[in-house]
């Protein structure tokens, strides 16, 4: 009987760059999260308010056939910066945003660091940064669909509806307070999941403390309010934070007699420790040609 010996083939092939290494980790991803329990249904739920902001739009330019359901009420309709600065910072979609980050993004990295996959990824030509670019693309997704397509998509409808671009006229500057407070949003939800994901193996425990901060942060500012009656509480909550700076895109006064600039600054260092833990946290062999 013959006894053969198996050994390794020399790979002769030639290596190839991609241009987006971290694409099949967002799509991935992105798959997963759909695969979800219920994680349709609540998406779906998320975009309801964007419908009914859509058909305030309609109406607001056949405002003489709806009379009879608005009288006296007609400033509710008018559709204004205030009126896209509702939709995107409103408590309900900063909620649901949350809860899109409790299925979608709380095992991003736990999930990775439970199953000591970081090693597996930097075994390919994927740097530390196209890691965490994958992962947070798959939030950056998911609510860019909720903020950025609604408010540009409420632009076009008016425009549409009125017939002409008086509307863009008078706030010319609309366009990028939408696009840059969607972005801003979105960048800060990104590196307070991935952060929060980096920081346990358990993905139930970072579920409950992404939700659970969010909320507290809530809880304590309405607290304190209620007793001290100072606006400087407002800093206090994640929620409040945004909807000031929320405030300056649109160039609105803010809810709360604090300068704008302060809840920035706090959003800011928050987004700066996440880079900071994440460099530390994930940790792997990186490939180097």
């Amino acid at each position: 009987m013959t006894i053969r010996e198996k050994g390794y083939a020399h790979w002769d092939g030639q290596l190839r760059e991609r241009r987006f290494p971290w694409a099949p980790i967002t799509w991935l991803g992105i798959r997963l999260s759909f695969k979800k329990k219920y994680f349709k249904f609540m998406l779906f739920g998320s975009l309801v308010p964007a419908v009914v902001f859509l058909v305030g739009i309609y109406i607001s330019e056949r405002i003489e056939d709806f009379q009879y359901m608005f009288r006296g009420n007609r400033q509710m309709l008018e559709v204004n910066p205030a009126y896209f600065k509702t939709y995107l910072s409103s408590d309900f979609l900063l909620f649901m945003m949350v809860m899109i980050l409790v299925v979608s993004g709380a095992g991003l990295i736990s999930d990775d660091l439970k199953h000591n996959s970081l090693q597996l990824y930097f075994a390919r030509p994927l740097s530390k940064s196209g890691y965490l670019l994958g992962k947070a693309n798959v939030i950056v997704f998911f609510l860019l669909l909720l903020t950025l397509v609604p408010g540009l998509v409420f632009i076009i409808f008016k425009l549409l509806f009125a017939g002409d671009f008086g509307f863009l006229a008078s706030y010319p500057w609309l366009p990028l307070s939408v696009i840059g407070y969607s972005l801003f949003v979105t960048g800060f939800f990104c590196s307070y999941t991935l952060l929060l994901s980096s920081l346990s193996k358990n993905k139930r425990y970072v579920s409950i403390l992404i939700f659970a901060v969010y909320l507290f942060s809530d809880i304590l500012f309405g607290f304190f309010y209620e007793n001290y009656k100072k606006p400087a509480f407002a800093l206090l909550s994640l929620k409040a934070n945004l909807q000031q700076v929320g405030s300056w895109f649109f160039r609105l006064k803010p809810a709360y007699a604090v300068p704008w600039y302060w809840s920035l600054l706090i959003l800011l260092a928050l987004g700066i420790a996440a880079a900071f833990v994440l460099n530390k946290k994930v940790r792997g062999v990186e490939v180097v040609k």
